[in-house]
C-alpha cells in the first residue's frame, strides 16, 4: 500500500527529508494544534475527488520541494515555504490583474481605431494565458502544501492495527489480515516513480474503507474527499462518527511523545479526518442531526479541549459552521468556506479571469446544430458577451428573501414587463436567482435520489404529493437508519415552478400577436442562458415550451423562422446534457466560467451510476462503483466555486419572484381553456358552409 499511489513523488519518498522535516516542526507539540490563523482547513476539495491521484503531478511536488531552501544550507522549512509562496502567489495575482486591466483599455482603443494597439494585443494576449497558467500553477501548489495530514499516514500492515482501535503499537500483523478487510487490484498503466505495476483499491469492507482513510497517500489520491461523498452507502453517520472516537479515546492518553510511532498518527490522522468531515459536510450530516453533533460537542468538551489543542480548533470549526448555515453567510463559495484570506486586494483566478472580454474567454459552444443553426443576429451575440466585462462584483442572497425595494404589484403588471425588458436583462436576474438555490445544495444531496421519489420525467416529484410525504421505502440505496437531507425536492420544486410559470404566461395572453413575442422572448432568454453556461434555466424554459398545451398553440405557426430554430438548438442542448455525466466538466472552461447544471439531468446520470450492485459476491463493496460516483458529484462543488458576477436587479428580481410564485402550481390546461386565443379559429363563412353541408347530407339520407 505504501506505493500504491500515482501522486507526486510520494511512493518513493516516504521518508523524504521534507516529510522528516515536517515530522521535526511537530517534535514535542504534535497533539497541540496551531494558532487558529495558522492552521489551514484540510478539506481536499472537489478537486481532489475528480481528478484523484492526478490532481497533483510531479511538477507540484519538485516545485514545492525547492521552495523556501535556504542558501547556505539548503535546508528545507515548512514555514519558509508558506511564506514563500503566499508571496509569489500575491505578486503573481497582482500583476495578472494588473494586466487585465491594461489590456481592456487596449481594446477600448482598438475599437475607437487605434492602429499603434493592434500590434501589442497578440502579445498581451499571450502574456495574459501565460499569467493565468502561473497563477493557477501556484494555487496548485499551495493547496498541496496545506495537506499536513499526509504526515500523519501510515502504511497497509497498519491498517489491522486501525481496526483494533490501536490499543497495540505492535506492527506484525499478519498480511491475511489486510486482505479480509480490503481488495486490490494490480494495473500496469501507470508508471509511478519506474513501478511496474500500481495497487489500486476495488472494494472494501466497511471496516476496511473507513480504516483505508488513514493509509499513506489517501488525502493526496483523493480517496478522502470521495469517502466522505460516499460513505452513507456503506455505514451511517453515526457508526463514522463513533469510529472516529474511538480511534481518538484508545490513542490519545497512551500516545508517545514520538511522533513516528503508530499510535501517534493514528490519534492525529483522526482528528485530521473529523475536521475534514466538517468542514466539507457540516450542512449535510451535523446541521441536520441534532443528535450527531451533539455527540460530536460532547466528546471534544470532556475528553478532548482539555489534552488536545485540536478540540479548540473543532469547536470553533463547528461555531463557525453553524453561524454560517443559519446566516446563510458566503453561499458563493464552498470551497475556501473553511480558509479565510488575509491579503487585502487579492481575488482568485477564476474572480479576475471572468473580465477577460469575449475574444479571451468566451467561445461559441460546439454543440450546435449544423443546418441553420446559426446566430439570431449579430447585435444579439454582441450583447450577450460584451457586459460581462463590466459586471458588479458576485452577490448572493436567499432566493425567498423578499426585495426591500418597493415594486408595483406583478399581478397589475402582468407578462408587460416581461416584453419590455430585454433577453440579456432577464436572463442574468434568473441566472442570479437559480444561482441562489444551486449554491444552497450539496453533492451528497444528489445521491440516493430514488428513495427521494426523483424519476426520469419532466416533473420529478407529483405537485400533489409533498416532500415530507415521499416514501423512503422504495429503493433506499443508504442504510436505514442514515439521515438524507432533501434539498435536492426543493431545488427539483423551483425548477418545476418556473417551468410552470414559462407555460402560464404564454397560455393567458389574450392575443396571438401577444404570444408570439412571449414565445420569442422566453426562446432568447433561454439561448442567453445555455450560451452563459447557465443550463438548469435553460432546460426549465424548454419544459415550459414543451408543455402539451403550449407545443398546440396557432403561435408557433407564425414564429418566425430563425427564433422557431431556437427550440431546436434548445433540444440539441439537452441531448448534449444527457449524453455524458461530465460533459460540462470537459476542458478547461468550467473553471474560469460560471456554470450551473441542471440538477434534474445530474440526478438523472447518478441513478445510472447507481443501478447495479454496491457489493461483491464475499459483501465487500464496490470502491470503483462508489468512486466513479464521487467524481460525478464533485463537479457540484466545482461550479459553485466559481459565482456569477451580474448586476443584481432588485425591481426585476422581485417581479420574476412574484410571476413564478403566482404560476408555480397553476393548472395549464384550466388556464389555456378560458382563452381564445389558444385555439385554432375557424373562419365564419368556412364554418357556416360546413354547416349547411353536414344538413345536406343528412337531408339526402332520409328521402
Amino acid at each position: 500500500l505504501q506505493r500504491n499511489s500515482c501522486g507526486p513523488g510520494f511512493a518513493e519518498e516516504n521518508t523524504s527529508s521534507e516529510e522528516q522535516a515536517m515530522i521535526n516542526i511537530a517534535g514535542n507539540s504534535y497533539l497541540a494544534s496551531p494558532n487558529l490563523p495558522d492552521f489551514h482547513g484540510c478539506s481536499p476539495g472537489w478537486s481532489s475527488a475528480f481528478y484523484g491521484a492526478e490532481c497533483f503531478d510531479s511538477e507540484v511536488h519538485s516545485y514545492l520541494k525547492n521552495l523556501g531552501k535556504q542558501k547556505s544550507s539548503e535546508s528545507q522549512n515548512i514555514d519558509a515555504k508558506k511564506v514563500e509562496l503566499e508571496q509569489l502567489l500575491m505578486m503573481e495575482t497582482k500583476n495578472y490583474r494588473k494586466t487585465i486591466k491594461f489590456y481592456q483599455k487596449l481594446l477600448q482603443k482598438e475599437r475607437s481605431k487605434g492602429p499603434e494597439t493592434k500590434a501589442m494585443l497578440p502579445k498581451l494576449k499571450g502574456q495574459l494565458q501565460e499569467m493565468k497558467s502561473k497563477v493557477q500553477f501556484l494555487e496548485l501548489v499551495k493547496k498541496y502544501q496545506m495537506m499536513y495530514a499526509e504526515q500523519w499516514g501510515v502504511e497497509s500492515y497498519v491498517l489491522p492495527t486501525v481496526i483494533h482501535n490501536g490499543k497495540t503499537d505492535t506492527m506484525d500483523m499478519a498480511p491475511v489480515d489486510e486482505s479480509s478487510l480490503l481488495l486490490y487490484y494490480n494495473t500496469e498503466k501507470h508508471q509511478c516513480n519506474n513501478q511496474n505495476g500500481v495497487r489500486v483499491l476495488q472494494a472494501g469492507t466497511p471496516l476496511g474503507l473507513m480504516a483505508y482513510l488513514y493509509s499513506r497517500n489517501a488525502f493526496l489520491e483523493g480517496y478522502v474527499q470521495q469517502f466522505l461523498y460516499t460513505f452513507r452507502y456503506f455505514c451511517t453517520q453515526e457508526e463514522f462518527l463513533q469510529f472516529l472516537l474511538d480511534r481518538i479515546s484508545s490513542t490519545l492518553s497512551s500516545a508517545s511523545l514520538d511522533p513516528s510511532t503508530s499510535l501517534t498518527k493514528i490519534c492525529n490522522r483522526s482528528f485530521y479526518i473529523l475536521q475534514a468531515w466538517i468542514e466539507d459536510c457540516y450542512s449535510v450530516d451535523f446541521a441536520t442531526n441534532t443528535d450527531l453533533l451533539g455527540t460530536l460537542k460532547e466528546f471534544i468538551s470532556s475528553k478532548v479541549a482539555s489534552l488536545n489543542g485540536f478540540g479548540e480548533r473543532l469547536l470553533s470549526l463547528l461555531e463557525d459552521a453553524s453561524a454560517r448555515k443559519s446566516g446563510s453567510a458566503d453561499q458563493c463559495s464552498s470551497v475556501d468556506k473553511c480558509e479565510e484570506e488575509s491579503e487585502e486586494g487579492r481575488k482568485t483566478l477564476h474572480s479576475l479571469y471572468k473580465k477577460l472580454p469575449e475574444d479571451v474567454s468566451r467561445k461559441n459552444f460546439y454543440w450546435k446544430l449544423p443546418k441553420g443553426m446559426g446566430p439570431i443576429a449579430q447585435y444579439q451575440r454582441e450583447r450577450l458577451h460584451t457586459g460581462s466585462a463590466v459586471l458588479a462584483k458576485p452577490y448572493c442572497s436567499s432566493f425567498t428573501e423578499e426585495s426591500s425595494v418597493s415594486f408595483a404589484r406583478a399581478d397589475e403588471v402582468g407578462p408587460f414587463l416581461l416584453i419590455e425588458c430585454s433577453a440579456q436583462q432577464l436572463c442574468w436576474q434568473l441566472t442570479l436567482l437559480q444561482q441562489e438555490v444551486f449554491n444552497k445544495c450539496h453533492p451528497v444531496h444528489f445521491l440516493n435520489s430514488r428513495a427521494l421519489g426523483v424519476k426520469d420525467k419532466c416533473v420529478a416529484v407529483p405537485k400533489a404529493v409533498s416532500a415530507d410525504t415521499v416514501s423512503l421505502k422504495v429503493c433506499n440505496l443508504f442504510l436505514s437508519k442514515c439521515i438524507q437531507d432533501q434539498y435536492l425536492l426543493q431545488l427539483l420544486k423551483n425548477a418545476d415552478s418556473v417551468s410552470s410559470w414559462v407555460a402560464a404566461e404564454i397560455v393567458t395572453c389574450h392575443t396571438t400577436k401577444r404570444q408570439v413575442s412571449l414565445l420569442s422572448k422566453f426562446l432568447l432568454i433561454a439561448k442567453c442562458c445555455y450560451e452563459q453556461r447557465n443550463f438548469a434555466t435553460a432546460m426549465q424554459i424548454l419544459a415550459g415550451l414543451e408543455n402539451l398545451i403550449v407545443r398546440q398553440l396557432p403561435a408557433w405557426k407564425i414564429l418566425p423562422a430563425k427564433v422557431a430554430e431556437i427550440m431546436e438548438e434548445l433540444k440539441a442542448v439537452e441531448v448534449f446534457l444527457k449524453s455524458d455525466s461530465l460533459c460540462l466538466m470537459e476542458g478547461d472552461r468550467f473553471k474560469t466560467l460560471p456554470t450551473i447544471p441542471s440538477a434534474h439531468v445530474l440526478a438523472m446520470h447518478v441513478q445510472q451510476l447507481e443501478t447495479g450492485g454496491f457489493t461483491m459476491t464475499n459483501g465487500a463493496h464496490k470502491w470503483t462503483k462508489l468512486r466513479n460516483i464521487a467524481k460525478v458529484v464533485s463537479q457540484v462543488h466545482a461550479f459553485q466555486e466559481n459565482p456569477y458576477t451580474y448586476a443584481p436587479d432588485f425591481k426585476l428580481q422581485s417581479y420574476l419572484r412574484q410571476r413564478i410564485t403566482r404560476f408555480k402550481d397553476a393548472d395549464i390546461s384550466a388556464l389555456a381553456a378560458d382563452n381564445c386565443a389558444n385555439f385554432h379559429q375557424i373562419p365564419a363563412e368556412k364554418h357556416s358552409r360546413k354547416i349547411q353541408d353536414t344538413l345536406r347530407r343528412m337531408k339526402a339520407t332520409f328521402q
